[in-house]
């Protein structure tokens, strides 16, 4: 059975069970008919996947594991701030007639800043620091920029990327590489597989560029939620039965982070139940 299921009902049935609520509260978010949007929530979360053992997908619904991959290319190796530069149309609630989101994500992941040995954006360093100084504890990403919050069209909820490099070197002398996620909210039912998914991917990308193996993706939510127009979905969702986890692996010949495209990302043996459909997203 699939590592992630499991993860994924035990962190929902400990919502559920343990969480407390915000009803009454003054809250942003609201739903299509202007009624406020509700959690249950649980501060602190944390889940350990080792992609050594299996890809963390859900196998209780699918999650389009290329959609996500195009997404964190979007941010990541596009370093856009654009949705026309998307294959989905996930963002474009949040785009301006231009398709713009403002300088949130890609756009704060393209930006450069000077360093003693030159000038670097925040994915170039990174891969500069994974080939030169693996074990420094210094290789991060930040997306969560203060001076230009107030220019993006929605805050970074996935908004940091600790990379740390482990020697439990196997036969073919390859260290590993792993990664700490930083979440400051997650709406649990639409989100969580999706971020988890992506970030696994982007780690799996950034280990075969550096010549390493992809190990644990450690993920830290700090405010895990299920809306309240999401609970009945979320019991069904984590009743129904389990599978195998697939099998995701990359095109073996891309060493190059900016060569990638979804078309190399491999996903056999992908069994899986019904998707979920017509969730309402609070907003």
């Amino acid at each position: 059975m699939s590592k992630a299921d499991d993860l994924f009902v035990a962190m929902c049935d400990d919502i559920l069970t343990n969480g407390t609520t915000t009803e009454g509260q003054r809250v942003r978010p609201h739903w299509d008919d202007g009624a406020a949007a509700y959690t249950i929530k649980r501060f602190g979360v944390c889940n350990r996947y080792d992609l050594r053992e299996e890809f963390p997908a859900l196998t209780l619904r699918r999650t389009a594991l290329k959609s996500c991959m195009d997404e964190i290319l979007w941010i990541y190796q596009k370093k856009s701030n654009n949705v026309h530069d998307l294959t989905t149309h996930i963002w474009d609630a949040w785009a301006d007639e231009d398709g713009s989101i403002g300088r949130a994500y890609g756009y704060q992941v393209g930006k450069k800043s000077t360093y003693s040995d030159g000038e670097f954006d925040q994915m170039d360093r990174v891969l500069k620091d994974l080939q030169d100084e693996p074990f420094s504890r210094r290789i991060l990403t930040n997306l969560y920029n203060f001076d230009d919050l107030h220019r993006m069209a929605l805050y970074p909820c996935a908004y940091s990327c600790t990379y740390n490099v482990t020697d439990d070197r196997r036969a073919d002398g390859r260290l590993t590489l792993n990664m700490v996620l930083n979440q400051r909210s997650q709406d649990v039912l639409t989100a969580n597989n999706w971020n988890v998914c992506q970030y696994a991917i982007l780690l799996m990308m950034v280990a075969q560029s550096s010549g390493m193996v992809a190990g644990e993706l450690v993920h830290m939510i700090a405010d895990a939620h299920i809306y309240d127009r999401h609970v009945s979905i979320v019991r069904e969702l984590i009743a129904r039965p389990r599978y195998d986890a697939p099998r995701v692996s990359l095109n073996p010949d891309v060493t190059d982070f900016y060569a990638f495209t979804p078309d190399d990302l491999i996903v056999e043996n992908y069994e899986h139940g019904p998707q979920v459909r017509n969730i309402p997203v609070a907003v």
